[in-house]
């Protein structure tokens, strides 16, 4: 972290493009000492496109005088220890906000990053979440509601359990906090594993489960339904049986029907007999894309990488062929204290609020990326070209704060599983504030 990040309050982060908007700068810690009489210089570089106006030449340098006199600067005297400035952030994109002394060897006070978005992505904010997990209720290590908890210790704001072929453990891990006063979003799912049909599919945000559809007495039911869906799609490309392609969209069709988002998992998972499910299968789920969201990083080990680097590859090979189609990361984590999956692999949705519906519907317009974070590496994210970068600056610029808080509040979660009685008083006192940190850097307030 840079000690620009940390030493000084910059507000806000996050700009409307296009528009005047004044910025503060704010040291605090003790880090800077304002000098109240002296007179600082501010220039402000665009990173991509340069101004409205026509394009004018930054040469290669790092020479910051030269580069100051290009852009220009503006001359500002600091008011009741703070900097206040305003500008015209063009188009979307990041600016470094360059601030020095103008006297003696014109010491620089920092270089900040402010960025500029359009109305439709100025009016979201942006939320972390995983959506394919295992409790030991099927054969992760943890209790249901011991996983949100730790979801929300590691900076989540939303997450489903999703065991497989079971629903129930989402709804456990929902009521153990019926508290009311909890920040974090826990929505139910599960991991639908049909008859006889290879490719994995994870419910998100469901009101009913799937599985439950194919079991018991309401197997023939089932058999009927992917019987009537075999009978309309007609000749299938050879290879592609035609049965497990019918379940697919069956089910697809049910996760739909309970208001939930079909995530068509993993197809690059690699098992004794090859990567699962069979290659023509997977080509023509692409192809007719009857999911709803792809799980373009999945949660494979260190020696698995090859599976997440071909699904990364086979995304990009769909998208220059026209396909749009909307992505997730997933830790698929089967365990918390493992020190592997957990928190590697996550999404970052970008939604007017945390709610269900806003959620999937933001990930079904294109506004999510998937999120590679393993420890000691930097996080790269995968998606649309503008969701990336955005998505880039608000990991490194936007969520400390915000994943200092959900670590605290979800330590109370714990806590209160533990049986502290205090907990519940202290989480409420905790009500609001991590989204409250990241509203804040767009000059808003949360409702």
């Amino acid at each position: 972290m840079r000690p620009e990040q940390l030493y000084f309050r910059v507000l806000p982060r996050v700009v409307p493009a296009d528009k005047v908007t004044e910025v503060i700068i704010e040291p605090i810690y003790g880090y800077y000492q304002i000098k109240e009489d002296e007179m600082y210089e501010v220039g402000i570089v665009p990173m991509e496109h340069r101004s409205l106006q026509p394009e004018y030449y930054i040469p290669s340098t790092f020479d910051l005088d030269t580069i100051l006199k290009v852009v220009g600067v503006q001359t500002i005297k600091p008011v009741k220890g703070k900097f206040r400035f305003s500008y015209l952030f063009a188009d979307e994109q990041e600016h470094i906000i360059y601030l020095r002394e103008t006297s003696g060897d014109k010491k620089l006070v920092g270089a900040f990053s402010v960025y500029s978005l359009k109305a439709d992505l100025f009016s979201r904010i942006p939320l972390k979440g995983d959506m394919h997990m295992h409790s030991h209720r099927s054969d992760g290590k943890d209790h249901p509601a011991f996983v949100a908890a730790s979801c929300r210790k590691i900076g989540l704001d939303f997450m489903a359990l999703t065991d497989h072929g079971q629903y129930q453990p989402s709804i456990e891990a929902q009521e153990a906090f019926n508290l009311g006063d909890i920040d974090l979003k826990i929505y139910r799912g599960e991991e639908i594993h049909a008859p006889d049909n290879p490719v994995h599919i994870v419910n998100f945000g469901g009101s009913f489960s799937v599985n439950d559809l194919f079991r018991g007495d309401n197997f023939p039911q089932y058999q009927k339904e992917v019987a009537e869906i075999q009978a309309k799609q007609g000749k299938l490309p050879h290879g592609v049986n035609p049965y497990q392609y019918a379940s697919c969209v069956w089910v697809f069709d049910k996760i739909r029907q309970a208001g939930g988002m079909g995530i068509f998992c993993h197809p690059y998972w690699l098992i004794p007999s090859g990567f699962s499910p069979a290659g023509r299968l997977t080509d023509y789920l692409f192809e007719t894309q009857p999911y709803d969201a792809y799980e373009i990083i999945g949660g494979y080990y260190t020696d698995q990488v090859d599976s997440n680097t071909l699904q990364v590859a086979r995304y990009h090979e769909e998208r220059a062929k026209g396909r749009k189609i909307p992505v997730v990361g997933v830790s698929d984590a089967h365990g918390c204290e493992t020190g592997n999956l957990f928190g590697w692999y996550y999404t970052i949705v970008f939604s007017p609020t945390a709610e269900l519906n806003d959620i999937i519907s933001s990930i079904k317009d294109g506004y999510s990326v998937a999120v590679e974070a393993m420890a000691g590496e930097s996080p790269r994210a995968y998606g649309t070209f503008r969701m990336v970068k955005f998505a880039l600056f608000a990991i490194r610029e936007l969520f400390y704060q915000h994943d200092l808080l959900c670590k605290e509040e979800g330590l109370l979660m714990l806590d209160y599983l533990a049986g502290d009685k205090d907990a519940t008083h202290k989480l409420a006192k905790q009500k609001g504030k991590a989204l409250n940190a990241v509203q804040n850097l767009f000059g808003r307030k949360a409702e």
